[in-house]
């Protein structure tokens, strides 16, 4: 009888109950089908919410006044920049200003449809009760993008009648209208055939999700920033083929093959540059790296204080430090060491006239740099030491207490060793990412002075890109830098498993 109430038990949390009736009910042929189908509706709404983002492909951009590097997403929350070519035309009354708010209404539907998309998605992978509630939510952002599409149609008529069509180049987007349309429209026709496919509410059952699709859906946001903003900017990389400008669009008479990465070693001026720079980026990161072992000892005597309050203090306060930009780390350089900082106006006090502004100074400007760092930085990455620390087993302390080891003893044979894996891993990463040092402390510390001794390689490429103009020779660079990276990481890798007898394969 205790086995049949234990199990009667294990299959009462709906993810129990899930297991126990995909094991023991079937599916219809209709359930099956509607299964399919839900493939189909998947694939297709994910690639409507893509297609929002690409200015390519916007059905939003009605005439030739609308910026060519607007998507259907920015034109829906971006009313300013949408009409920002127009002022004149609105004055003239070429077009009317209520024609361009109609299109701003329409693209701002096709958010709505987008999230109400993004909701039905993620309910498809669970019950058949959710399953047909994502057909209904999905079915109601198609009609919020079939809104969305016949608003856009019906500003470009607008758009179409006006008396200067010469200024103002009215364009309609026909393929890309057909097709956002078309992908609608099956989208709308496959929620339809779900919704009567599944079985009614009532006999649906009760909504629940597997695992695997709960953990799927836990991580899926990070996949998608991750894309975002690690594998998305890489399509950048084909600026790195024509002689393009910013503003302009790329055609295939702006082609130039590889003569951007044959002036990297051509032109004597970028070389000198170049050479400087990585002098800078290596002597930066090369200080970083001897210096690697800081935040690993402060986490060992941080976690030897007993007072835990004064631990907390100590902790709090070098953690809040990397949470401050170095906008404002600038500013609390500015307000100590600027001519009329607190160092100088203290010597003043003391009856020293001669002022000095140190931050205009070029001399030691890596080591002053480094230190910089390391006090925004020290107590954030002692944190993952800190971590470390708390997960060593204590038998080994009470081990090592028991043959006498006394504090320091401890910390040199238990703590210390047991913190070398971690330790080894940052430093490969470290190995890994040499040529990346970031741009912001170097941008906001740099002056006439010292920008000869603070360019980094980042910032060496933003002032290439966005000061000088020169967008297709900072990609190179840019290109180059993320390739001798991922070298590096994998020989980092191989030499770590060297070292620990494992195969490089």
């Amino acid at each position: 009888m205790s086995d049949n109430l234990s199990t009667a038990l294990s299959v009462r949390s709906p993810d129990d109950i899930g297991k126990a009736k995909k094991n023991i009910v079937q599916k219809t042929p209709m359930e099956k089908t509607a299964d399919i189908l839900l493939w189909g509706v998947r694939i297709l709404l994910i690639a409507e919410i893509v297609l929002l983002f690409f200015p390519n492909f916007n059905p939003a951009r009605i005439c030739d006044k609308i910026n060519k590097n607007m998507s259907l997403f920015t034109c829906g929350i971006a009313y300013d920049t949408l009409v920002s070519n127009l002022g004149r035309a609105f004055t003239k009354g070429w077009v009317q200003e209520s024609t361009f708010k109609l299109l701003f209404g329409s693209s701002m539907l096709s958010i709505v449809a987008a999230l109400f998309y993004a909701v039905g998605g993620c309910m498809s992978l669970g019950s058949n009760k959710m399953k047909k509630i994502a057909a209904a939510v999905t079915g109601a952002g198609t009609l919020f993008m079939l809104g969305c599409l016949m608003g856009i149609k019906s500003a470009f008529g607008q758009v179409s009648l006006t008396e200067r069509p010469e200024k103002i180049g009215p364009a309609e987007s026909i393929p890309y209208f057909g097709l956002f349309l078309v992908i609608t429209i099956l989208l709308l026709a496959l929620c339809i055939a779900v919704f009567f496919l599944l079985p009614s509410f009532e006999k649906a059952g009760k909504m629940y999700m597997e695992d695997k699709y709960k953990l799927f859906l836990m991580m899926l946001p990070i996949l998608v920033l991750s894309f975002l903003f690690a594998y998305l900017p890489l399509f950048g990389w084909r600026y790195a083929f024509y002689d393009y400008k910013s503003g302009e669009t790329l055609s295939p008479d702006k082609f130039v093959g590889f003569k951007w990465f044959t002036q990297l070693f051509q032109n004597a001026a970028t070389k000198k540059d170049i050479l400087r720079v990585i002098k800078n980026t290596l002597a930066m990161s090369g200080l970083g790296i001897l210096t690697s072992w800081v935040p690993m000892i402060f986490a060992i005597f941080l976690s030897e204080i007993k007072n835990n309050t004064f631990r907390r203090f100590v902790q709090t306060f070098t953690t809040i430090p990397n949470f401050i930009s170095w906008v404002l780390v600038y500013a609390i350089a500015l307000a100590i060491f600027s001519t009329d900082g607190f160092i100088n106006t203290f010597l003043k006090s003391v009856g020293n006239p001669v002022t000095t502004n140190y931050l205009m100074d070029s001399s030691h400007m890596w080591l002053k740099m480094l230190a910089w760092g390391m006090w925004k930085g020290l107590g954030w990455n002692a944190i993952i030491y800190i971590a470390s620390i708390s997960g060593i087993d204590q038998s080994l302390f009470e081990a090592a207490t028991v043959d006498g080891a006394g504090r320091f003893q401890k910390m040199w044979y238990v703590t210390i060793p047991s913190l070398i894996p971690t330790y080894m891993v940052l430093l490969l990463m470290s190995v890994a990412n040499i040529l990346t040092n970031g741009m912001e402390q170097y941008l906001v510390f740099s002056n006439a002075k010292n920008a000869a001794s603070l360019e980094v390689l980042d910032l060496y490429v933003y002032n290439l890109g966005i000061g000088s103009g020169l967008i297709p020779l900072s990609t190179v660079i840019g290109m180059v830098k993320s390739l001798i990276s991922v070298i590096l990481l994998f020989s980092a890798n191989g030499i770590s498993k060297a070292v620990r007898g494992e195969s490089i394969v």
